[in-house]
């Protein structure tokens, strides 16, 4: 490719720096070394992120170009990765003699896992305030404290559809709605992109734990690219530095050497040109197929690649080509990044700041969920009445801080407040007794003796999460590079310790445990004026008991500062801002079905509220629920739309006394179908001082409503006619939809032949 003299001489001139000044010690510094003067290149507009890691490339030997394919730390250390994995940074492809940092890895869903840090509530928590300014600012702080960790990437976007909530890693993602899961994933992604790489996770099609290493997805072309591939391609589109692929296979492939998906769609479709490493440890099938196949980095340790690539290239097996292209991916990455990312290092004072626990505070009240609140006396149960002198507070999970799983997205805080703490902080003057609930009798004495009873039950690390080891150790399912001696006792070393910190998987039931339930009667018989709070990381059937109870709270997995978030909703001082990022069904066979132990599964585009629309089952709590403590109106003005989107103005007013919050959502479906399936397109918090009034204008994504021609790869409207409705939760009916679209005067008959919504 022809360069103009003034590119020339650029790059000559940075040449002849890079070879004069000594490599520096400190891996994240960029000055002084090769790698320094290639961002101080990009940066001043001299060189292009291709051609400055064309020029890395230049001066690096054979062996160094082949350590950015795989992690740097050696095999031995297998066995540690549960310990290191929060103690410091995982590098790949650091090359010290010129300065290249390479890949500074940390989890981080939920806050980073180096160190002490921030604890925010868990990413389906987030996912419920239906906040992308919000998220981004959670974002911000996470890429913020990474960096100060002495991170560059963080693996904290995981945008994997919930197709059904015993997913043991629920928590970790954004519910089953790709357009919510797209904004709010994208949200986060541009605020975590200010100080470090942001990796988005796990691509693709992982929805399930147990079996996660070898399940195999059969997925037809509609469902695969109309629902489980959106929001992906939206976490791309948001500015995205990498992909992690996934352990499963999809239609017969482990996702490493995926071709179809790494590189047909995610490159040679999408356009992306970052890179993409594998999962961890048992995430690289074959070190060669694996790079051809488009997948970059193998992590975190010299497993596969390090024994394998070496001979490989020297026999021809793999071209040199093909590792170049994954080394100029990673390098080109990398130096973009550092050249446009914030300069200045921050101090780790700012980790767990004061300003970054109000945030987790913040975004824990507004994900709270209230699905009930009746009447008690002359008033809603809650908020509290102020009047109130004796409270009590029961259930195991009261007195504990409960942040989650304990798997690779664990984030330890230096402190963490539970339910019952920040009910005591919050009501100094009350009188509040406990019990833990093992009794019932005792339980049902300190509930009737007290003015209000508050019953905290729900899930923790046992009953779900990421799950490395089900049963006993079966390397075989790791194929036959893992089931060598080359790796058996580390991985058997693996195994045992990683069991020591790593519980849950999916789950075996939506409900709770019986012992939970059985205290809720015990305590609602005791005493009616009763408050259940729910812990957890995705539904939670209530069938059982839920018509007992007058008042009834989604709390999640609230993070550090998630007991007095709650303490501040339940008091007043916070309204609950939670809508549900999923449907909650009355009956588990409402949903697909699930076998945690399928070595083979199909998704459908038949999941969540979508199915339940489609069936004709009423739920419990819809998709998009949640109560108040102010009543809030909403009108359709106005809408635009067409395949490439549009937008819709609706006037929302507060009509209560008191400051409060609602989601609008809008929703299209087709109405000529016998049971519509609605589909949402856009959403918009907003926020309103009582009596007040506001026009909201919410941008509209055509994706729901289009599909994709799998020969021409080319999207278009699909027939049906469409029409748009403004709600605050998913429709229960669309017969007012359908007399909005026969009605409505302003149609574009031409575009509804086609059947564009209107």
């Amino acid at each position: 490719m022809e360069m103009n003299a003034g590119r020339r001489a650029a790059r000559a001139q940075y040449g002849r720096r890079a070879g004069r000044r000594a490599a520096s010690t400190d891996t994240m510094t960029t000055e002084g070394n090769a790698y320094g003067e290639a961002v101080r290149a990009v940066r001043a507009g001299e060189l292009d992120a291709d051609e400055a890691a064309d020029q890395l490339i230049d001066q690096m030997t054979v062996e160094e170009v082949l350590g950015l394919l795989d992690g740097d730390s050696p095999r031995l250390l297998l066995p540690l990765i549960p310990i290191l994995h929060g103690r410091r940074p995982f590098v790949a492809g650091a090359v010290s003699r010129l300065g290249i940092p390479g890949i500074r890895f940390s989890d981080g869903a939920r806050g980073v896992v180096i160190g002490a840090c921030t604890a925010f509530p868990v990413t389906i928590a987030r996912a419920a305030t239906w906040d992308p300014l919000l998220e981004e600012r959670v974002g911000l702080a996470i890429g913020l404290e990474t960096r100060a960790r002495g991170a560059n990437y963080s693996a904290s976007v995981c945008v994997n559809l919930l197709r059904h909530p015993a997913w043991g890693r629920a928590q970790e993602c954004y519910g089953e709605d790709p357009v919510l899961t797209g904004r709010m994933g994208s949200a986060l992604t541009r605020g975590v992109r200010v100080h470090a790489m942001a990796c988005v996770k796990h691509f693709a099609l992982n929805s399930m734990e147990n079996e996660r290493f070898e399940v195999d997805v059969s997925v037809d072309e509609h469902a695969l690219h109309e629902v489980y591939l959106p929001h992906f391609k939206a976490v791309l589109e948001a500015g995205a530095d990498s992909v992690m692929s996934s352990y499963n296979r999809v239609r017969g492939e482990y996702m490493d050497v995926n071709r179809a998906l790494l590189t047909d769609v995610l490159r040679n479709e999408w356009g992306f040109s970052g890179f993409v490493t594998s999962d961890w440890v048992f995430g690289t099938h074959d070190a060669v197929v694996s790079l051809q196949a488009g997948m970059d980095v193998e992590m975190p340790l010299r497993l596969l690649r390090a024994r394998d690539l070496p001979t490989a290239l020297r026999r021809g097996d793999v071209a040199r080509a093909t590792v170049l292209r994954s080394a100029r991916r990673i390098l080109r990455t990398g130096v973009l990044h550092a050249a446009t990312r914030e300069v200045a290092r921050p101090s780790a004072a700012l980790i767990a700041s004061p300003a970054h626990r109000a945030l987790a505070r913040q975004v824990a009240e507004e994900s709270i969920v209230l699905l009930k609140n009746e009447t008690s006396g002359a008033a809603p149960l809650l908020p509290l009445a102020p009047t109130i002198r004796h409270l009590a507070v029961i259930g195991r999970l009261a007195p504990r801080a409960n942040l989650g799983d304990h798997g690779s997205s664990r984030v330890r805080p230096p402190s963490a407040v539970s339910p019952l703490r920040g009910l005591r902080e919050a009501l100094p003057s009350v009188r509040i007794t406990t019990a833990s609930g093992t009794n019932e009798r005792a339980a049902a004495a300190v509930a009737a003796a007290a003015e209000t009873a508050i019953v905290v039950v729900g899930l923790d690390q046992h009953d779900e999460g990421e799950s490395v080891v089900t049963g006993g150790v079966d390397v075989g399912v790791l194929g036959r590079e893992f089931g060598s001696g080359f790796l058996r006792r580390p991985l058997i070393g693996l195994a045992h310790l990683a069991s020591r910190f790593v519980r849950g998987g999916d789950r075996s039931s939506l409900n709770l445990r019986p012992s939970d339930v059985r205290l809720i009667r015990t305590v609602v018989a005791a005493n009616p004026r009763t408050i259940v709070v729910l812990i957890g990381g995705s539904a939670i059937l209530t069938e059982a008991w839920r018509d007992r109870v007058p008042a009834l709270l989604l709390a999640w997995y609230g993070g550090m500062e998630g007991g007095r978030a709650l303490a501040n909703v339940l008091t007043g001082g916070a309204e609950p801002g939670g809508r549900l990022p999923f449907v909650l069904p009355t009956d588990a066979a409402h949903l697909p079905s699930f076998d945690r132990a399928a070595k083979s599964v199909i998704y459908d585009d038949k999941w969540g509220q979508r199915r339940l629309d489609g069936e004709g089952h009423a739920p419990a709590f819809p998709f998009g629920f949640g109560l108040g403590y102010t009543t809030i109106e909403h009108r359709l003005l106005d809408h635009r739309f067409d395949d490439s989107g549009g937008s819709a103005d609706v006037l929302v007013t507060n009509t209560g006394d008191r400051e409060g919050s609602t989601v609008v959502q809008i929703y299209a479906a087709d109405v000529s179908i016998r049971r519509p399936v609605a589909q949402l397109l856009g959403f918009q918090k907003v926020k309103l001082q009582p009596g007040v009034e506001t026009t909201v204008r919410i941008t509209l994504d055509a994706g729901p409503t289009l599909q994709r021609d799998p020969a021409t790869r080319r999207w278009s409207t699909r027939a049906g006619d469409w029409a748009v409705l403004a709600a605050q939760h998913s429709p229960a009916s669309w017969a007012d939809a359908r007399q909005l679209r026969h009605a409505e005067k302003s149609i574009d008959e031409e575009s509804a032949s086609d059947g564009r919504p209107t």
